[in-house]
C-alpha cells in the first residue's frame, strides 16, 4: 500500500510539473535557443518590462518612484520597468507559482534554489548569442569566469551579478552585548564557539530575549558552506569543497552537519532561538547576532539594515569560489517575454550606467537619497533600501558608496574575489534535464523538513532519518548517481 501511495504521489508531482511546463506556452526546451523577439518589440511602442525580485517590505511609494525612474529609462533605452517584490519567506513559492502557471514576466531574479530547474522547464530564454551581439558592453563588464559559472549545458540563461561573487562568511554581534558580556568575538570560529556567548546573553537578558533569531526567510546563513551544492538547489546533496576525489555525498549524514543540527536543536529547546523560527516568514530587525555573507565593509550595510548602531564582526569562512556562489544572484529573461532585447538592454544599463545603478540601489535622488560627492550618497530614508536589496540587481562596481562607509570598499571586494580559493567542483553545473522529476520531488520533501530542521525545532536524530527515507523514495539516490556520473565525466 505504501509503495503504491509513493508511486501515486510521484506521478501527481510529475503531472504537476508537466502541466506547469505546458502552461507557459511556447517555452523552449533546455539547450535550445529561444532568443528571438516578437513583432510587438518592433511596433515602436514603449514597453513596460515586468521584473520580479526578492526583498523586504515593498516601499509605499514604489509605483510613484518608478514613474520618475522610468523617465530616465525611456530616454536611455526606450522602455519602462515595473518592479515586483516577493518577500524573503514567500519568494521561492511565489516564483514556482509564476513559472508553473505561465504568468507573464520579462525578468526574474533567480539563484541556485531554482535557476537550473527553471532552465530545464524552459522558463528562461537562452541569451548566449544575444548577450555578446546585442549588449557587448554588458558582456565585457562581467568577467568570463562568471559567465562560465552561469552556464547550463554550455548555454547562458541569465546575467550574473558581479559583486562579492566568492563566498566569505561573517558572524556579527551587537557591540552593546559584546561589551556587556565580555564576548571575545575574534576567537569565535565554529558554531560550538557560539554556545557560551549565546548562553551568557540569554541568562543576562531574560526569558523573552533570543540571541539567535531565525525565520523561514532568514535561516542560519552559511550552514552548508563546506559543501558545493553542484547548483542542484537541493542542500542535502553535495561535494566537500576540498575533496579532491569529488565524491557526491548525502550532506545531512555528514558528522559535522549532524553535530551542528543537534546544536541548533539544543539552542531551540533552551530558548536561545525564538520559538516561532520555523513558521516566522521574516526575522525582525535589531538582531543581536547575525550571520551574513559579504566583505568586511559590508558591516555598515548590515547595521543599517538591522537598526543596530555597531556590529563587531569576525570572518569564519572563505573567500571561496564555487559555481553556486556565482549563481547566488542572477537575473534571467523569460522565454515568453515579448521584449527580450529590451530586457537585456535594461540589464546592460543597470550594469554599466552609474546613474541608473544608483537609482536601483537607492531610489529617487532628492527623495530617497542625495549625493554628497561624485560617487558617495547619503540615504534619506531606509524604505527603498529595505525593500529592494542591492545584491539582487546588478554589479556593485559602478554603484556609489554610502556616506560614512569606506569609499574604497569596491576595490576591496574585487581583491577578495581575486584572493578566493576555489571549490574542487568549480565550473561544474549539474544538468538536471534527465532528473527533473526526482529533483522536484526531493525539493518537496526537503521543504517539508527544512524549516523545522534549520530552526532547531526538530530533533535531527529522528528528523534526518525520516527526511532521508522520504528523499530516497522521491529519487534521491538517482540524483546522486547522476551527479557523480556527470562530475566524473566533466573532470575526466
Amino acid at each position: 500500500m505504501k509503495k503504491n501511495l509513493k508511486k501515486i504521489v510521484s506521478l501527481v508531482l510529475a503531472l504537476v510539473m508537466s502541466a506547469g511546463m505546458l502552461a507557459g506556452c511556447n517555452k523552449s526546451p533546455a539547450g535550445k535557443p529561444n532568443d528571438g523577439t516578437s513583432g510587438s518589440e518592433a511596433t515602436g511602442e514603449i514597453p513596460t518590462l515586468v521584473w520580479w525580485s526578492i526583498g523586504g517590505t515593498v516601499p509605499a511609494d514604489l509605483s510613484e518612484s518608478l514613474d520618475t525612474i522610468n523617465k530616465y529609462l525611456v530616454e536611455k533605452i526606450g522602455a519602462k520597468v515595473e518592479i515586483k517584490i516577493s518577500s524573503w519567506g514567500d519568494w521561492e513559492k511565489k516564483m514556482n507559482t509564476i513559472v508553473n502557471s505561465g504568468e507573464y514576466f520579462d525578468l526574474m531574479f533567480t539563484n541556485t534554489n531554482n535557476y537550473n530547474r527553471f532552465v530545464s522547464m524552459g522558463a528562461f530564454a537562452d541569451i548566449t548569442d544575444m548577450v555578446e551581439s546585442n549588449t557587448p558592453d554588458l558582456y565585457k563588464t562581467i568577467p568570463e569566469e562568471l559567465w562560465k559559472g552561469t552556464q547550463v549545458g554550455g548555454r547562458i540563461y541569465a546575467v550574473p551579478t558581479y559583486k562579492d561573487s566568492s563566498i566569505a562568511q561573517f558572524w556579527c554581534f551587537d557591540n552593546k552585548y559584546v561589551q556587556k558580556y565580555n564576548i571575545d568575538v575574534p576567537s569565535i570560529k565554529t558554531m560550538k564557539d557560539l554556545d557560551a556567548p549565546f548562553r551568557a546573553m540569554k541568562k543576562g537578558e531574560g526569558k523573552g530575549f533570543y540571541p539567535l533569531q531565525l525565520s523561514q526567510g532568514s535561516q542560519f546563513s552559511g550552514f552548508f558552506n563546506e559543501y558545493d551544492g553542484l547548483t542542484a538547489g537541493l542542500y542535502p546533496i553535495g561535494v566537500k569543497i576540498d575533496d579532491k576525489n569529488r565524491k557526491v555525498v548525502s550532506v545531512l549524514e555528514q558528522p559535522e552537519i549532524m553535530e551542528n543540527l543537534k546544536l541548533l536543536n539544543q539552542w531551540y529547546k533552551d530558548g536561545i532561538i525564538n520559538p516561532d523560527a520555523n513558521v516566522l516568514l521574516e526575522a525582525p530587525v535589531g538582531l543581536p547576532y547575525l550571520s551574513a555573507q559579504g566583505w568586511p565593509q559590508a558591516v555598515s550595510t548590515w547595521q543599517k539594515l538591522h537598526g543596530v548602531e555597531k556590529y563587531d564582526t569576525v570572518k569564519v569562512f572563505g573567500p571561496v569560489y564555487n559555481t553556486d556562489s556565482i549563481q547566488g544572484s542572477l537575473n534571467a529573461i523569460s522565454a515568453n517575454s515579448k521584449y527580450k532585447e529590451k530586457a537585456l538592454e535594461l540589464l546592460q544599463l543597470a550594469n554599466t550606467d552609474h546613474k541608473f545603478r544608483d537609482m536601483l540601489a537607492y531610489g529617487v535622488e532628492g527623495k530617497h537619497f542625495e549625493y554628497v560627492s561624485e560617487n558617495v550618497v547619503k540615504v534619506l530614508t531606509d524604505a527603498w533600501f529595505q525593500g529592494l536589496p542591492k545584491y539582487t540587481q546588478a554589479t556593485f562596481f559602478n554603484m556609489s558608496t554610502e556616506d560614512g562607509s569606506d569609499p574604497n570598499q569596491w576595490n576591496d571586494v574585487k581583491k577578495q574575489n581575486e584572493d578566493a580559493t576555489t571549490s574542487v567542483c568549480m565550473g561544474f553545473a549539474l544538468d538536471i534535464s534527465n532528473i527533473q522529476n526526482e529533483i522536484a520531488n526531493c525539493k518537496v520533501v526537503w521543504d517539508k523538513y527544512r524549516y523545522d530542521m534549520m530552526a532547531g525545532a526538530s530533533d535531527p536524530e529522528t528528523a534526518v532519518p525520516a527526511c532521508l527515507k522520504e528523499l530516497k523514495a522521491a529519487g534521491f539516490d538517482t540524483i546522486m548517481i547522476e551527479a557523480q556520473k556527470q562530475i566524473d565525466e566533466f573532470f575526466k
